[in-house]
């Protein structure tokens, strides 16, 4: 969005020094004398930010991965047309002499151009990207008919959407001749399609079942797939889904409906990942004398690594190695299951006020949340955020007996959350998961610099850390 906007300053200038010569401006140096106002730079800036404002209105800061090229360039040619207009309009009722019919024209043909140029070596490098194994996304297939295999036909054939083929859900039937020659696997039936959701990486599901008959087991599907926040594709336009959850595509002919529980799209999720950058970088440039400090103390006062790395769960159930100060002895975590009969928390997690496993020093850290500070490098390689659900080690996870808490890993975990600033230890496991939900149904990115803010003062007081 910001090279948008870069764009069309540019187009600007330059559209500017080509009618210099069709307006009253002789020459640069009168061009430079002239005075130029408040209003105007208030105008300036109120018309770019309309643009941006049409540019989000034409969709082109959605996820176009099902998207065509010609779509795209269409819709860029409209929502340039329109802010060409509405740059005119606005010359003329403020009288802006240097926005000429012809400044318009220029202006409109060179931002068309250069923006769909730009989009379109965007796409050629997510393509190349994607063909080399980054970018990825599961997904299963619901159903095995002929028209589940025409759309796995065209994954398969379009490596450039970044599409990896799980495979295939659905009962065994042997007239299904076409899909027994076909290659495939069926890799769950319809009755344990949760459980193979909840124990394996999905990042979409297709359903492509006949509705007629299987209407009841696609809508438990979709219930199922909104309950843990997996992205949904109906391949007909059948469900009378929630408002605002739901975009259609396009793919090669086929209408796809998609059905997202997870956090809105476009400049907001940007900003969240730009501020999570900066950020993490910044902290670790200025921490990083506390950070040598710390890990030279944690050495001094017990023996084994300075840090605790251990796997943990997150976005979509991917497993990442999250980074701690240790603050507990060596073998701690050989140690837990000895331990497991003094467990004080609810639910699947584990926790013990007076852990004995804990050190002198680790105490401090752990009170002061100080051990948490590695986990910047967690944020900057974008296995976590700033602001997120609490990622959990991979044993409580296995713990989980409600699918409905699952819904908190299809967004990216965090350093700090409102389970952080409410309380932490001190709030129960349920109150814990309704607080993760209500930060993914409420999601903004103001809502993250609020988080950021009250993390401050709750962490000087230590409310809730063990």
């Amino acid at each position: 969005m910001l090279f948008d906007l870069g764009i069309l300053v540019v187009c600007y200038v330059v559209a500017a020094v080509r009618i210099w010569h069709l307006t009253a401006f002789s020459s640069f140096a009168s061009f430079i004398s002239m005075r130029v106002k408040v209003l105007n730079i208030l105008l300036f800036l109120g018309l770019f930010y309309s643009s941006h404002v049409i540019f989000s209105g034409f969709g082109l800061y959605r996820s176009r991965r099902f998207g065509d090229r010609k779509q795209e360039a269409v819709d860029l040619l409209k929502a340039t047309a329109v802010a060409a207009l509405v740059l005119g309009v606005a010359a003329a009722i403020f009288r802006v002499r240097m926005v000429t019919p012809a400044f318009i024209v220029v202006f409109w043909a060179m931002s068309s151009l250069i923006l769909i140029l730009c989009r379109l070596l965007m796409r050629e490098f997510l393509a190349w990207v994607r063909t080399h194994g980054r970018n990825l996304r599961h997904v299963l297939i619901v159903g095995t008919n002929p028209r589940a295999l025409e759309f796995a036909r065209i994954i398969d054939n379009r490596p450039e959407l970044g599409y990896q083929l799980i495979g295939f859900a659905d009962e065994e039937w042997t007239e299904n001749r076409e899909f027994g020659t076909s290659g495939k696997s069926i890799v769950t039936d319809l009755e344990h399609f949760s459980d193979f959701l909840r124990e394996h990486i999905v990042d979409e599901v297709a359903i492509a079942l006949p509705m007629k008959s299987f209407y009841s087991q696609a809508a438990r599907i979709v219930a199922v797939c909104q309950e843990q926040g997996v992205i949904v594709r109906v391949l007909t336009s059948i469900f009378d889904l929630q408002k605002g959850w739901v975009n259609n595509r396009r793919l090669d002919g086929t209408a796809v409906a998609t059905f997202s529980p997870t956090l809105a799209e476009g400049w907001p999720t940007v900003c969240k990942r730009l501020l999570d950058i900066f950020v993490s970088s910044l902290l670790l440039i200025v921490l990083a004398p506390i950070f040598l400090i710390v890990a030279i103390l944690i050495k001094l006062d017990s023996t084994g690594s300075a840090f605790f790395v251990q796997d943990r769960v997150g976005l979509n159930k991917r497993r990442f190695r999250m980074y701690k100060f240790r603050t507990m002895a060596g073998d701690a975590e050989k140690k837990q299951s000895e331990l497991e009969c003094l467990n004080e928390a609810d639910g699947p997690v584990f926790k013990i006020k007076n852990d004995p496993r804990v050190t002198r020093l680790g105490r401090f850290l752990r009170k002061s949340s100080i051990d948490e500070l590695p986990q910047v490098l967690n944020v900057l390689k974008g296995d976590m955020s700033l602001v997120g659900p609490r990622p959990l080690p991979i044993r409580d996870y296995q713990r989980f007996d409600q699918d409905w808490v699952r819904r908190r890993f299809s967004v990216r975990p965090g350093i700090t959350c409102l389970w952080q600033i409410n309380g932490r230890s001190s709030v129960s496991f349920q109150e814990w998961m309704e607080l993760d939900l209500h930060y993914i149904d409420h999601w903004s990115f103001w809502l993250d610099v609020k988080v950021i803010a009250k993390t401050i003062p709750a962490v000087l007081k230590g409310v809730g850390a063990t």
